[in-house]
């Protein structure tokens, strides 16, 4: 009798032994295979800014200009730098800003920072109606625009510059034959309000430029219609 126990006793210590090494086996395999399975975490990769920066060398353009004349930069050996606007007729802010930007023509103009508006926009696109060449003649002729207004039909230009709005501003410098970014954003704080203006950005800038003074704010974020394009 003690020895059929003790039989028994061997058989069920075998098959103990036998089912702990099947499990330590699943369990070996299924770390293996939560290995085999880890999750790789892909790379955070930044998003290259478009457009100049403060500081960039902006390259020259040519473009058609509402009296049907071709302009570039080079076509104002005397200025002293620029106030590149990209703006448009559409465009509330826009509309709102036009009789600021004459003023500030009139002002720079004669202290050797002319205004340059070019219209971005694709009239074609959704939203850009009343964009088309000959509608800027007429919104200049009623306005008495006393800069040029160019047309950047082919959308070449706002996209090296990285304008995203309209109005946006990019205040040039002439430096040794170069045209340096000095500043680049709004106008002011107060688009559709001009009575309520506290922070002339533009202004600003420009005197310090004048001045020979480093630019307390080189950078606003420009308020206003998104570019119009097909794409």
């Amino acid at each position: 009798m003690n020895i059929k126990l003790n039989l028994l006793g061997l058989v069920f210590t075998s098959l103990l032994i036998a089912s702990c090494g099947n499990s330590n086996k699943t369990e070996n395999k299924d770390e293996n295979q939560s290995d085999s399975t880890a999750v790789v975490e892909e790379p955070v990769v930044e998003e290259t800014k478009k457009g100049y920066a403060i500081g960039d060398q902006a390259t020259d353009f040519s473009l058609k200009n509402i009296d049907d004349n071709y302009l570039s930069l080079d076509s104002f050996p005397d200025a002293s730098g620029f106030v590149v606007i990209f703006t448009c007729n559409h465009c509330p802010f826009s509309i709102a800003y036009e009789d600021r930007i004459i003023a500030l023509d009139k002002k720079y103009k004669a202290l050797g920072y002319p205004v340059i508006a070019i219209n971005p926009n694709d009239p074609e696109a959704d939203g850009g109606e009343g964009d088309d060449f000959e509608s800027m003649k007429v919104r200049a002729a009623e306005k008495g625009f006393t800069f040029p207004y160019l047309f950047d039909d082919k959308q070449e230009i706002y996209p090296a510059y990285g304008a995203t709005k309209t109005p946006h501003v990019f205040v040039l410098q002439k430096s040794d034959g170069k045209n340096i970014v000095k500043y680049i954003g709004s106008i002011d704080d107060s688009a559709k309000e001009p009575e309520n203006v506290q922070e002339k950005y533009l202004e600003n800038a420009l005197d310090a430029l004048i001045a020979g003074k480093d630019i307390e704010m080189p950078e606003t974020k420009a308020l206003g219609c998104s570019i119009k394009t097909k794409d």
